[in-house]
C-alpha cells in the first residue's frame, strides 16, 4: 500500500471548498485514521480564482475542464461535486469508473436517475463508489444502512430530508406568518434558492427517498415509483389548526415494506407533537428506521451546508483509502429485485381536511352525507363562528380510511355550491 492516497476534486463550490479545508486542516487526523497521507493532487473548477481563495497549495494541479482532469490524473479517487443528474457530472463519473478510479459524489440527482446503471458498472470495474453526502448531509445514514444495519430486515424508513422545507414550516409555526412571506425571508437568508421549486415541490426529497428506499428494501432505484407532493399549498391556518389538534406539519419521505409490496412517498403530513421527529426543527434533517432486530433507530443532524456535507464526503474518501468496498446499493446488483409498488390510492390512514365554505345552515350535513356515502368516518370537527364575508373554514379529521375513498369524496364535495375553494387535504401519520 502506498503511503500517499491521491485525491482529484471536481467542483470548488460550497461543498468542494469545505472538502479542501477539511483535507488541509485535518491531515494529521486522517493520517492516523487511514494509515496513509490523504493528499489533494488535482482540482477542477470553471473559476480559477477559487484556487487562490481556498489557499490550495501551488503543487496541486488546476484544470478548467473536469473531464480533462479525470483523463490525465493519476489520483486514486475522483470526487465529483459539480452537481446535476447529467452533463459533466455524469460524464466524469463514467470516465472515472472506466479508468478504474474510486469515485465519490454528493450528487443525489445523478444517483436517483442513474444509480442502477452506475452500481452495475462500479461492481464490474471492481472500484469503490461512495455517496454518503448525497442524502441528509452530515448524517451517516448511507453508511448506517449499508453497514450498521446490515443484519436487519428494514420494514420502515422515513424522515425529514430537506432543510429548506423544514425551516419554512418551522418558522411558519413559530411566527404565524404565511408561506410566501417565510419563503421570501428564507431566500434572503440563503436557506432557499432564487427558484425554490426543487425544494418546496418535494423533488429534492424524492431523489433522496428513492435512494434510501433502494438501500432499505433491496429494490432498484426508481423515481417513478414515488408519489411526490410539496408544501406550496400549506397555509398558516393549517399550521395553527395542526397545533390545536395536537400535531405538527413536516414534509416527509415515507417508505414502508409489507407482504403486499413497498410504498415510497413524499408528502407533507401531520404528526403527533409527542413524536420524536416532530421536534426536529429549522434546517435540521432526521431519518428513522425500523429494523427487525435493532428496532427503532433515529439519526438527526445537519442535512446541508459546507462543513457537514464535506464531513460526509471525506468519510467516503477515507473508506476508499482503506479499501472498504461495498456494493453501491448495499447488495450486489444482480441481487436487487423489483417488488410490487403499492399505489398511494391504497393507503389506509387518517386525514386532515380544511374546507372553505359558506357560513350558512346545512353545510356540514351536505358534506357529511357525501363522506358517509363513501364510507369515510369523521373523527373530529372544528367550525369557527360567523364571518363578515360569509366564508368560514371548516376543519375535519377522518378516522382511518382508504385514500381512494377520501379523494373520491373530496372531488364530489368540491362541486357543492356551499364549498368555495378546493379542499386542502393533509395526511396524518402516527409515527
Amino acid at each position: 500500500m502506498s503511503n500517499i492516497f491521491k485525491v482529484a476534486l471536481a467542483g470548488l463550490g460550497t461543498v468542494g471548498g469545505g472538502v479542501v479545508k477539511l483535507l488541509l486542516q485535518h491531515q494529521e487526523i486522517l493520517l492516523q485514521r487511514c494509515f496513509q497521507k490523504i493528499e489533494l493532487t488535482d482540482v477542477a473548477d470553471l473559476n480559477e480564482a477559487r484556487v487562490k481563495q481556498l489557499n490550495i497549495p501551488e503543487s496541486v494541479r488546476y484544470y478548467k475542464d473536469a473531464a480533462e482532469m479525470v483523463e490525465k490524473t493519476d489520483a486514486d479517487v475522483v470526487i465529483e461535486l459539480v452537481g446535476g443528474a447529467n452533463g459533466i457530472a455524469y460524464e466524469i463519473c463514467k470516465k472515472a469508473l472506466q479508468r478504474k478510479k474510486s469515485f465519490v459524489t454528493a450528487n443525489k440527482a445523478m444517483i436517483a436517475h442513474h444509480g442502477n446503471e452506475l452500481a452495475k458498472f462500479a461492481e464490474e470495474q471492481g472500484v469503490f463508489f461512495g455517496y454518503e453526502a448525497a442524502v441528509a448531509g452530515g448524517i451517516p445514514i448511507i453508511k448506517s444502512l449499508r453497514e450498521g444495519l446490515i443484519g436487519n430486515n428494514i420494514s420502515e424508513i422515513y424522515g425529514i430530508l430537506n432543510g429548506t422545507c423544514n425551516y419554512i414550516l418551522t418558522v411558519m409555526r413559530e411566527t404565524g406568518r404565511s408561506f410566501d412571506k417565510v419563503l421570501s425571508d428564507a431566500q434572503k437568508l440563503g436557506y432557499a434558492e432564487a427558484d425554490p421549486s426543487f425544494d418546496i415541490d418535494g423533488i429534492d426529497t424524492a431523489h433522496k427517498m428513492c435512494i434510501l428506499g433502494s438501500l432499505a428494501f433491496g429494490i432498484p432505484i426508481d423515481l417513478n415509483a414515488l408519489n411526490v407532493q410539496g408544501i406550496r399549498f400549506i397555509t398558516d391556518a393549517d399550521i395553527a389548526f395542526a397545533e390545536e389538534l395536537g400535531f405538527r406539519i413536516k414534509l416527509l419521505g415515507v417508505g414502508r415494506r409489507s407482504q403486499a409490496g413497498v410504498s415510497l412517498n413524499v408528502y407533507p403530513c401531520m404528526i403527533p407533537q409527542t413524536a420524536e421527529i416532530a421536534h426536529v426543527d429549522g434546517v435540521f434533517n432526521a431519518v428513522i428506521t425500523e429494523g427487525d432486530f435493532v428496532g427503532h433507530s433515529m439519526f438527526v443532524g445537519r442535512g446541508a451546508g459546507e462543513c457537514p456535507t464535506a464531513s460526509a464526503v471525506v468519510s467516503d474518501i477515507a473508506d476508499a483509502a482503506l479499501n472498504r468496498r461495498l456494493p453501491l446499493l448495499g447488495v450486489p446488483h444482480q441481487c436487487i429485485k423489483s417488488i410490487p409498488v403499492i399505489p398511494l390510492a391504497d393507503r389506509e390512514g387518517e386525514y386532515y381536511v380544511r374546507f372553505q365554505v359558506q357560513d350558512k345552515p346545512g353545510v356540514v350535513a351536505e358534506i357529511s352525507k357525501i363522506l358517509g356515502d363513501k364510507e369515510v368516518s369523521i373523527a373530529s370537527m372544528i367550525q369557527r363562528g360567523q364571518s363578515e364575508n360569509g366564508s368560514v373554514p371548516l376543519i375535519m379529521t377522518f378516522h382511518s380510511s382508504k385514500e381512494s375513498a377520501v379523494c373520491s369524496a373530496l372531488t364530489e364535495i368540491e362541486r357543492l355550491e356551499c364549498v368555495l375553494d378546493k379542499p386542502c387535504m393533509i395526511r396524518i401519520e402516527r409515527l
